[in-house]
C-alpha cells in the first residue's frame, strides 16, 4: 500500500512541478546583476511558473510562490558541466536540494537581505540549510499534494494560510519558506514575530514571540520589517542620465502613454 501511495504521490508531485505555458509571466530579473548583488544568507524570492505556484500565490495573496536561500558556491555540489550550486531550496517533488543560481535566470525574482547579522550568524544560517539537503518529502501523504490541485480553493481569507500547514505535520518537507524560517530562527533572527506590548512605568515595551515555522510563506520575507529589499539595478549604481530613450515619433508617443 505504501508503495502504491508513493507512486501516485510521485506522479502528482511531477505534475505540480511542471512549468505552466498558459500565462504571460513578469519580466525576468537581470541575471548578471542578480549574481553580482547576492550575498550568502540572502533570501531569493521567486515568482514561480509551475502549477503549484498558482495555488501558493492565491493562498498567500502574493506575487511570490517560492523562496530559496543563497549560500554561495557549495563545495562538492555542481552541475555535470561544472556550474556550482549556490542555492538551497525545498521543493515538493524532490525535498531539500541544492541548485545552481542559473535555474532562475529567466524568472522574476526579489532579494530579501537580513540586516545586522554578523558574518558568523550568516554562515550559521547557510550551514543550517546545507545540512538539510537530502531531507525528503513523504509522497505517501496524498492530502499534502491534493491541496495544491485546486488553484483557488473556496476558503475564507483568514483560513488560506493555514492551508499551507495542513497535512503531514511536517510542512518543512513541502514548504520552502518554512525551512528557511527555521534557519533564521536558529540564530534568533526575527521575520514576522508576534508582538506583545507590555505597559511599563515610563514607556511601553514590545516583546517579540517566535511564530511557528510552518506558518511562514515566501511573502513574509518581502513584507518583514527586518529584511531589506535589494534591487540589483540600484545596488550596482543607477544613473538615469545614462538611460537611452527611443527618439522616433512613434516610439516617443508610445512611451508617453
Amino acid at each position: 500500500m505504501d508503495k502504491f501511495l508513493s507512486s501516485i504521490g510521485a506522479r502528482m508531485a511531477r505534475w505540480l512541478a511542471e512549468r505552466r505555458r498558459d500565462t504571460d509571466w513578469s519580466v525576468p530579473s537581470d541575471f548578471d546583476r542578480l549574481r553580482r548583488t547576492l550575498r550568502p544568507g540572502d533570501v531569493l524570492l521567486v515568482e514561480g511558473q509551475a502549477h503549484v505556484s498558482v495555488a501558493i500565490k492565491y493562498l498567500t495573496q502574493s506575487t511570490w510562490s517560492h523562496a530559496a536561500l543563497y549560500t554561495g558556491p557549495i563545495p562538492g555540489r555542481t552541475e555535470p558541466d561544472g556550474t556550482p550550486h549556490e542555492l538551497v531550496e525545498a521543493v515538493v517533488e524532490a525535498g531539500c536540494i541544492s541548485v545552481p543560481l542559473s535555474k532562475y535566470a529567466d524568472y522574476h525574482t526579489r532579494i530579501c537581505r537580513p540586516v545586522g547579522l554578523s558574518r558568523r550568524d550568516r554562515q550559521r544560517v547557510v550551514d543550517f540549510m546545507i545540512g538539510k539537503i537530502g531531507l525528503s518529502y513523504d509522497l505517501r501523504n496524498i492530502f499534502d499534494l491534493l491541496r495544491y490541485f485546486i488553484p483557488t480553493p473556496p476558503f475564507p481569507v483568514p483560513w488560506r494560510r493555514r492551508m499551507l500547514s495542513l497535512g503531514s505535520g511536517d510542512p518543512t518537507r513541502a514548504i520552502c519558506s518554512s525551512l528557511i524560517a527555521q534557519a533564521f530562527q536558529s540564530v534568533q533572527y526575527p521575520i514576522l514575530p508576534r508582538i506583545e506590548t507590555l505597559a511599563g512605568t515610563h514607556a511601553a515595551r514590545e516583546i517579540l514571540h517566535i511564530r511557528h515555522h510552518s506558518l511562514f510563506a515566501p511573502r513574509d520575507f518581502d513584507i518583514s520589517p527586518f529584511f531589506e529589499i535589494v534591487k540589483p539595478h540600484l545596488a550596482q549604481g543607477f544613473d538615469p542620465g545614462l538611460v537611452e530613450w527611443a527618439t522616433t515619433p512613434a516610439e516617443g508617443a508610445a512611451r508617453m502613454q
